[in-house]
């Protein structure tokens, strides 16, 4: 899928009120091959991912689209291409750090999520591209 048909999905299913998706789980949806694992399958194998694996950790949205890189068969190279261009534009990997930054900022913790979708799918969908 082209960049912009991966972000379009990802914007849709962050703006889903009738169901919520994580940012992992947004993050992979909107990137799946289509020959890959359907949408039912990428919600169950981003569940866990949340919120840094639910600790704080990694954040949701860099690690389902590294599950999507992994998916479309790409190399180390390609995942820590991802990891840098995420952290030099954001600043941080780990969820608490970005939520910690995004609060000193002002900046609302939905709109602060949704731009980190946004900036991990934008990112892996380019890195995508240039590997076709």
């Amino acid at each position: 899928m082209k960049k912009e048909g991966c972000l379009t999905k990802a914007r849709a299913l962050r703006a889903d009120a009738s169901a919520h998706y994580n940012c992992a789980q947004a993050a992979i949806i909107a990137l799946r091959p289509e020959d890959g694992p359907d949408e039912a399958d990428c919600v169950r194998m981003g569940a866990f991912f949340g919120s840094g694996m639910r600790c704080g950790s990694v954040c949701g949205a860099v690690t389902g689209a590294l599950m999507a890189l992994g998916l479309q068969g790409a190399g180390e190279k390609s995942g820590q291409e991802l990891l840098r261009r995420f952290r030099d534009k954001n600043g941080a990997l780990n969820c608490a750090e970005l939520l910690k930054a995004a609060a000193q900022r002002g900046e609302e913790r939905k709109s602060h999520c949704d731009r980190m979708v946004f900036d991990a799918v934008e990112m892996a969908a380019e890195i995508m591209e240039g590997e076709a």
